[in-house]
């Protein structure tokens, strides 16, 4: 991903990254868990915005620990210099495991071919390897069922730990839909998660940390908290659900704010057709902005005739589709000079669309609208020094 700590001149795009913004969602994600260390994870680029970046502002804000999906993100990071405790989950069979144990990384374990492989590379490297063990308590994609599979997994890692090729440093689990307030799996996997730490607790696992809370449970479920609270998208300052509350609600400020420089204006008459398939015809004399991002840079086609753009101070509408490197706005007779800012989305400070308006406009969700953001659009970060 291409970074820029200032512009030199008006780019065709960027993404500028405001690390004074995460650095105080930090705060306030701390505050929203004072019993619990945070963990700000930071895969997928922290989602969209930058990892290495977003992780050292993290750091100084407070985040005692750095999560990732991949194990290759997390390399990545120590690679960078990142400090401190690092976890990552999302493995596969033959993944680096000896690379993970000799950066001192987190691995998780939801079943017994990874445990196996941890151990025989945790012998290779001749060091025990950090090991935090998976439940699945209800969600049904990584982690270890309940019953005869737990006990086996726990079991083994015991074992294990008595060999001292590993240390069991968490237990944890994912919740299914923390973001519907009042829906009955939550109770379901909380109840669920107790009841198999206290299991793997009975039999002898003494963890540093117990974690199931993610951004929604971190903001709305402090029975949830536990030890240690991951927060992803809300560490971006975007609310993990418009049910729970928007930003601002939970003293967040959205981080990112993308916008283009129009590459074109144009007097165009009535009936004129514009973009692929002529899905939208000038209803009359106008004219029309050429905003130099498209599908390639992560804007998406389904917010075709919909997303919106704020130019010169007016909320314009895509007009028709979007194509791959551009779309069309509609400026209804104004004529901003070629240059001028489209900005897309943004905090909405100045009244410009936020990446919750893309998302209702996509048909999609905040998340997405983020992270998709491509490595053709530059990251511009703002505000870097620590606060004082």
């Amino acid at each position: 991903m291409s970074e820029r700590t200032a512009p030199a001149a008006p780019l065709r795009a960027r993404a500028e990254i405001d690390l004074a913004a995460l650095r105080a969602n930090v705060r306030a994600l701390r505050a929203h868990a004072p019993g619990a260390a945070v963990m700000a994870v930071v895969k997928s680029e922290a989602y969209g915005h930058g990892a290495v970046p977003c992780a050292r502002a993290a750091v100084a804000a407070g985040a005692s620990w750095l999560g990732t999906a991949t194990p290759e993100e997390a390399l990545a990071l120590r690679a960078a210099g990142l400090p401190g405790r690092i976890m990552c989950w999302l493995w596969t069979p033959g993944g680096p495991w000896r690379e993970a144990i000799e950066a001192d990384l987190d691995v998780s374990v939801s079943g017994m071919w990874a445990l196996a492989e941890v151990v025989g590379a945790a012998r290779e490297a001749d060091r025990p390897a950090r090991v935090q063990l998976k439940a699945d308590t209800g969600l049904g994609r990584g982690g270890c069922q309940p019953g005869e599979d737990w006990a086996e997994l726990v079991r083994e890692a015991l074992r294990a730990e008595a060999e001292g090729l590993l240390r069991v440093t968490g237990l944890w689990s994912h919740f299914a839909c923390a973001d519907e307030p009042g829906h009955p799996s939550i109770a379901g996997q909380l109840g669920v998660f107790r009841e198999m730490v206290a299991y793997a607790e009975g039999q002898g696992v003494r963890p540093e940390v117990r974690h199931i809370a993610n951004s929604p449970a971190t903001l709305t479920l402090p029975e949830s908290h536990f030890d240690l609270v991951r927060t992803g998208i809300a560490t971006y300052g975007i609310s993990p659900s418009p049910e729970l509350g928007t930003p601002a609600d939970f003293g967040l400020r959205p981080v990112m704010t993308l916008s283009g420089s129009l590459a074109l204006v144009k007097r165009v008459p009535g009936g004129h057709g514009v973009s692929y398939g002529h899905r939208y015809v000038t209803p009359g004399a106008t004219t029309l902005g050429l905003v130099p991002l498209g599908y390639a840079d992560g804007i998406p086609r389904h917010a075709s005739s919909a997303g919106p753009v704020l130019v010169e101070g007016k909320w314009r509408t895509i007009a028709g589709r979007v194509a791959m490197d551009q779309f069309v706005v509609d400026l209804g007779g104004d004529e901003p000079a070629a240059g001028a800012e489209a900005v897309l989305f943004g905090p909405g400070d100045r009244g410009e669309p936020t990446a919750e308006d893309w998302a209702q406009a996509a048909g999609t969700i905040a998340y997405e609208i983020v992270t998709r953001i491509g490595t053709r659009v530059p990251r511009v970060y703002v505000n870097e020094e620590r606060d004082g």
